[in-house]
Formats: C-alpha cells, structure tokens, sequence
C-alpha cells in the first residue's frame, strides 16, 4: 500500500527526499508499480520546490526594489 503522502518539513528536506528518491529510481531495482510511485512523489517534490523558489526570489526581488516610495505590504504566496 502506497505512503500517505505527507507536507515535507521544509524545503531542504524536500530536496534531501528528492534526492534519495533519484538514486532509487536510477538504481533499476525497484518493481515498477513501486518506481511509478517514487516517480509520482518526486514530481510532487519538484513541484512543491519550484512554487518555493519561486516565492523566495519574488520576496528578493521585493526587498531589492529601486522604488524607494514603494508601499510595503505583508508577502502572501498564492496556493496553486
């Protein structure tokens, strides 16, 4: 029965479990059903990690803004 797939605790974790999950695959000895699964939850992974890099350079960007006059609001990434 397939893990339940569960919130990394954070994006280093993420990418450590991504990481892992690449060298399982490219081993060859995983049973397919079993190489779909880790292939379906590494492309969460990636997923879930690009949304976060993708945050974290739009809160750089902000903080790097020429615009001096610019009015400062709280961050809030949008959930896809």
């Amino acid at each position: 029965m397939p893990k339940k797939a569960e919130a990394p605790a954070s994006f280093e974790r993420s990418l450590q479990q991504l990481e892992e999950i690449v060298g399982r695959l490219e081993s060859g000895e995983l049973p397919l059903e079993e190489a779909l699964n880790e292939f379906e939850r590494g492309v969460q992974l990636a997923r879930t990690g690009q949304q976060t890099l993708q945050a974290a350079e739009q809160r750089v960007q902000i903080l790097l803004s020429d615009d001096k006059d610019a009015a400062l609001a709280p961050f809030t990434p949008e959930n896809d």
